[in-house]
């Protein structure tokens, strides 16, 4: 079986979930026997072809400037295009092709029509969430395309129940055409050799200092600001500091808010963090919070779990469904820094708790989120498409 994964984004190049997703479920599939190719765009300092864990990468080079990133998309898509022909010229064809997201939807249609291959068609977020019920000309031309996607496959993966009904109201979907796949996490990327003290340290959290970790895109969606606007509560009981990973088009505007509550000693923001970096910062951490508004799914809080840390995240959407309350994490509301500051006091409070919600989530990924798992439903996904058993 031979599948092309079509993604816009694939490490090192990492902007959110789908890059690791890509890399991760892509590597389970070559153990399962399946040959996985991938398309993703050209990266400063990476090579235009690799192998790795048995998947033939190839980067893509877009050969036209771009004046926006959605020009660009549109041109990505033009020599992905090209890229495939070549590809099938030179190696034949696909029985699949997987697409991730939107924007590689317009290549993945085109490869579908013009090649023997199945189209399938993974969400990893929905425009109008992402938005808020936005209609500005770019979320429309973003929603048009997931349908436009949505039509085009044979199959459409989505990482949870929420998201599965999303798109059966939102696109006017036949539920046999969806499929739920969680997202996973591979535990050895987490089992790494690491100073505790000396990585806290490096981010200003000292011998009795307890540390409360974001990881995330700096967007309005992931909710940062209610977790800022928490803290001062959270300071009032606990000698505590916030580190916020990641970057974003919120972050000017949430460096404000920290400003605007005085809490400028309390709060620092990294930028984006090497894959490794961040692991050994999130097993440093004493508890992680998730306090998105919106969240198909919330890959976060599953890498937290693996590596050992409690879980307090927003009770909406993939994250309900992940997170278990009381058992493998604690479930506060959205929009709400009096509730988020209630979890996080919990588990800094209550030692036995935050060892119970720790085992929890160990088991959770175990039993649900392994990767093995997940790429046996994938495959035979595959294989119910292609009518092979």
């Amino acid at each position: 079986m031979r599948i092309l994964m079509l993604t816009w984004e694939y490490p090192p190049n990492i902007i959110g979930g789908i890059s690791r997703h890509v890399d991760e479920l892509s590597r389970f599939l070559v153990k399962k026997g399946v040959d996985v190719t991938i398309l993703t765009p050209e990266t400063l300092g990476s090579p235009l072809f690799e192998k790795v864990g048995g998947v033939n990468v190839f980067r893509v080079q877009i050969q036209v400037p771009a004046p926006s990133f959605h020009i660009w998309i549109y041109l990505m898509n033009h020599f992905f295009s090209k890229k495939i022909g070549h590809l099938i010229k030179d190696v034949g064809p696909f029985d699949i092709v997987h697409a991730h997201d939107w924007m590689v939807v317009p290549s993945a249609s085109e490869a579908k029509h013009y090649t023997t291959s199945k189209m399938v068609l993974t969400f990893h977020s929905f425009e109008f969430k992402r938005s808020q019920g936005s209609q500005t000309l770019e979320s429309r031309m973003i929603e048009s395309l997931e349908w436009w996607g949505s039509y085009e496959s044979s199959k459409i993966i989505v990482c949870s129940n929420s998201m599965r009904r999303d798109a059966e109201q939102r696109f006017n979907l036949s539920p046999r055409k969806i499929s739920v796949i969680p997202n996973g996490v591979d535990q050895d990327r987490i089992k790494i050799d690491f100073d505790y003290d000396r990585t806290r340290e490096r981010y200003g959290v000292y011998w009795g200092e307890q540390m409360i970790l974001f990881v995330g895109r700096l967007t309005s969606q992931k909710g940062c600001e209610y977790l800022i606007r928490a803290m001062p509560q959270i300071l009032s009981r606990h000698n505590a500091k916030l580190i916020v990973v990641g970057d974003g088009p919120s972050r000017s505007y949430l460096e404000s808010e920290v400003s605007r509550l005085g809490l400028s000693g309390r709060v620092r923001f990294t930028g984006f963090l090497s894959d490794q970096e961040m692991v050994k910062l999130m097993k440093s951490a004493d508890v992680l919070v998730v306090p998105s508004i919106y969240e198909p799914f919330g890959i976060v809080a599953l890498e937290a779990m693996a590596a050992g840390v409690p879980v307090v995240a927003s009770d909406v959407d993939g994250l309900s469904e992940i997170i278990k309350h009381e058992v493998n994490g604690l479930k506060v509301f959205p929009h709400d820094p009096l509730s988020i500051f209630w979890g996080v006091d919990r588990v800094l409070s209550d030692h036995s708790l935050a060892e119970s919600l720790k085992r929890g989530g160990k088991e959770s990924i175990e039993k649900e989120f392994s990767w093995s798992i997940i790429a046996d439903k994938t495959v035979d996904l595959y294989k119910s498409l292609i009518g092979e058993k």
